[in-house]
């Protein structure tokens, strides 16, 4: 019989459950629970007391259970067997798991069968610890986390083969693309595999599929791998030849628009418009023309002429200017002087403006001033009706 003053955890944190090597210890005796911990009694080999985080005295007044079964006899030594179990409630995680044999079913894209396996990581943590101790322990002295993975192999080994292939089937996915859809394995694995752990007392906090073994170097998926992956070159160098077509053609709209850009500025700069820039173009083209100093021959009306001086200002306007003053338009009324030009009114017998004397034998066209020399209804020059006809 062994006699101790403090009871606690001395095992390592990748333990589960570690019982205490001291049994049968005397009454008053000090047990320590750390915050992560729970400590079962366990009398005659049955739990009768937890303990969560705290210092206690072993003694029948802090084990309510045991009042009326504890008789301590004079020496303060008990008369049963007592045991001590510690179980670590932390979070392990990265523990590893894997399929022991490959997942045999068909591919479901290409319709040839396939040999896969699957491997990954999950974190446990100890829920409920009389549970755990009673349907795991047992007279275990301990469980440490290799040996608890060891104890759900057989459920991992089911529980995973059989969704992988079954999910790959159900949903169509490629094995080509199947590392594209581990996160949604993981959640669901996860889901299917808690309560196994659960019935157990232990909390499966995260399960992840992190690889799938595929059959690499085997003749059949060696062959339809490089089918898939040629088929996904060509349409991803179409695709490619297609983007850079665009982007060449949005390259030529863009230098498109940035010349125009420029030619704006620079217009806004010097002061004038496209139509006014155009009209300098079609000026300087009649310039050159060997009948430009008669816009008639040259097929140009007097009005586009004149539009064009007022809009190219005084480079081109100028000299416009200079041949429509070259013709002067006749005033309207009775006439003009011949001497000076001034418009006359009818029935003027002299120029109000110079005094010369005007020929009254002979009408004049109203519009032109032409002197009529013989009868008729219209002004031979200009074509206007005559007054008094």
């Amino acid at each position: 019989m062994a006699i101790a003053d403090v009871i606690k955890y001395e095992g390592d944190n990748s333990t589960f459950v570690w019982k205490h090597p001291v049994e049968n210890f005397n009454t008053n005796t000090q047990l320590i629970v750390h915050e992560s911990q729970e400590a079962v009694f366990f009398l005659n080999g049955q739990p009768m007391d937890l303990f969560g985080s705290g210092r206690y005295t072993l003694q029948t007044e802090n084990l309510p259970l045991l009042r009326h079964a504890i008789n301590l006899p004079t020496g303060g030594v008990s008369a049963f067997h007592c045991e001590v179990y510690f179980v670590n409630k932390t979070e392990q995680m990265a523990i590893r798991w894997g399929t022991d044999s490959k997942v045999q079913y068909v591919e479901p894209t290409y319709g040839f069968p396939l040999s896969i396996g699957a491997s990954g990581e999950m974190s446990l943590r100890a829920e409920d610890s009389v549970k755990l101790l009673t349907r795991l322990v047992g007279t275990e002295r301990g469980l440490g986390r290799d040996q608890l993975v060891t104890y759900f192999r057989a459920v991992l080994m089911a529980r995973v083969k059989t969704y992988i292939a079954q999910g790959m089937k159900e949903q169509q996915i490629n094995i080509f693309q199947i590392d594209e859809r581990l996160l949604d394995f993981s959640n669901a694995l996860k889901e299917k595999l808690q309560p196994d752990f659960a019935q157990y007392g232990v909390a499966l906090e995260q399960f992840f599929v992190t690889n799938i073994v595929k059959p690499d170097g085997d003749q059949q998926y060696e062959m339809f791998k490089e089918l898939h992956f040629r088929q996904y070159a060509d349409i991803a160098e179409a695709k490619l030849r297609q983007q850079v077509g665009v982007i060449d053609q949005q390259t030529e709209q863009q230098k498109t628009v940035i010349q125009a850009q420029g030619l704006a500025q620079k217009r806004a700069i010097e002061g004038y418009t496209y139509q006014q820039e155009r009209s300098f173009d079609v000026a300087e083209k009649v310039a050159q023309n060997e009948g430009a100093g008669n816009f008639s021959s040259a097929g140009i009306g007097l009005g586009m002429m004149a539009g064009v001086g007022g809009a190219v200002g005084g480079v081109v306007g100028g000299a416009v200017n200079d041949a429509f003053a070259a013709t002067p338009t006749k005033p309207q009324g009775a006439g003009f002087c011949e001497n000076c030009g001034a418009p006359l009114a009818n029935g003027m017998a002299f120029c109000e403006n110079c005094g010369h004397p005007l020929a009254q034998s002979k009408p004049r066209c109203s519009r032109c001033g032409y002197v009529f020399e013989r009868p008729g209804n219209f002004c031979p020059k200009c074509g206007q009706k005559r007054e008094g006809v």
